[in-house]
């Protein structure tokens, strides 16, 4: 199914939940969760002006998704999960790093090259390429992570389903949080200037010259209203 048409029916589903019934609300539910899996859809996308637009009906999809699974018992080595979402699969595939004991559910979507220490990534969430997820780091429900991005220990990225016009978290590119325990709840604007390189340093971002790398301090800039 195209996109419009995959719309159409989570629409429908989302205005009458009688229609989850139906094998075809819940084939394009199926189709929308494995498109957030591959990095096919997004909740959120930038555009070109700078501005997020967020995908509602991406996220009555996620909604729908739970009602209509079943609890199942995953048997992974010596550990068990009873759960209704399934765990990512092909990371050898999709080139990525992940150590154990790394979690991250079906519907989210890692890119090339991140490295996933023992942390956790919720359906949903889409994660750039080269980022590090750190040690005990936690990426929320829909929560945007760009590219080149580090998460440090123990940082906890807040998950975003309702209200569902709401702009879930995001992460520009290059940031690097570095709150032992902070739980980001906004947006972090791109430490990354036009031509690739950091920004000047600021109040609000510290240059590593010897990293290249902009430190995100505690002056965030508040979610813009998305464009949908």
């Amino acid at each position: 199914m195209n996109s419009e048409e995959l719309k159409s029916r989570v629409e429908a589903a989302w205005a009458d939940r009688t229609l989850l019934q139906q094998p075809e609300a819940k084939d394009a539910i199926a189709e929308v969760m494995a498109g957030l899996d591959a990095g096919a859809l997004r909740v959120a996308q930038p555009l070109e002006d700078g501005r997020w637009q967020v995908n509602e009906w991406v996220k009555q999809a996620v909604l729908l998704n739970f009602p209509i699974q079943k609890m199942v018992t995953q048997e992974v080595g010596p550990f068990e999960f009873h759960d209704k979402m399934p765990l990512k699969k092909g990371y050898a595939a999709a080139g990525v790093r992940v150590v154990p004991h790394a979690v991250v559910r079906h519907g989210a979507f890692v890119a090339r090259d991140c490295i996933l220490m023992p942390s956790y990534v919720n359906l949903g969430a889409y994660v750039g390429e080269r980022t590090m997820v750190d040690t005990w780091a936690t990426v929320g429900s829909c929560a945007q992570i760009g590219a080149d991005v580090h998460l440090s220990g123990g940082v906890g990225i807040g998950g975003v389903l309702e209200p569902l016009q709401a702009a879930p978290v995001i992460v520009e590119d290059g940031a690097f949080i570095a709150h032992v325990r902070s739980s980001l709840q906004e947006r972090v604007p791109s430490m990354l200037t036009s031509d690739g390189g950091p920004p000047p340093a600021t109040e609000a971002a510290y240059m590593d010259q010897s990293m290249r790398r902009a430190w995100a301090s505690a002056a965030f800039r508040k979610v813009q209203q998305p464009s949908c």
